[in-house]
């Protein structure tokens, strides 16, 4: 009998063109239907402007599954989440309709030019950290310590949670 091994991963969504709650509902929806893939825990909906990018302010959350796929699987999965609800890379940092962001898969630390785990940004965002913090607040974050000491740094960052 083979062992289904699974590992916790941590993905963020955002999204910051058109109906964006509807395009969270939607890219969550999504991952929950995954092959090999429960999802585990989804923090509240948070909004702020965008950093480093275009077009209006964005709605992110972070999701936490449990998944049987490889890291690169889940890269190549979410992928295609994003391109089946309209994501366009027509420049770096565009405005997005559905924005999948693998940050962590287990412990893993790599770097290829395709996947580089934790997410090379995950720290310096306050919009990834907070909800992360808010479904994982014990977590420690490969090669760069614990997530609550991570969150004092982006602590002057503007966010908004939005009500439930």
């Amino acid at each position: 009998m083979v062992a289904d091994v699974r590992t916790d991963a941590y993905i963020g969504l955002g999204s910051n063109l058109g109906d964006r709650l509807a395009w969270l509902e939607a890219g969550t929806a999504a991952i929950a239907g995954l092959p090999a893939t429960t999802l585990v825990a989804r923090s509240s909906v948070y909004e702020s402007p965008p950093l480093q990018a275009d077009g209006d302010d964005y709605l992110n959350a972070v999701v936490q599954v449990r998944t049987a796929m490889t890291a690169t699987e889940l890269l190549h999965a979410l992928q295609a989440v994003e391109a089946r609800h309209g994501r366009v890379r027509s420049h770096r940092n565009a405005p997005r309709t559905l924005d999948l962001d693998l940050l962590l898969w287990g412990d893993l630390e790599m770097r290829t030019p395709e996947l580089t785990l934790p997410h090379p940004r995950l720290a310096e965002r306050a919009f990834v950290l907070v909800p992360l913090a808010e479904i994982a607040p014990d977590l420690e974050l490969p090669g760069q310590g614990r997530l609550a000491v991570r969150l004092a740094a982006v602590r002057g960052q503007a966010l908004a949670r939005l009500p439930r």
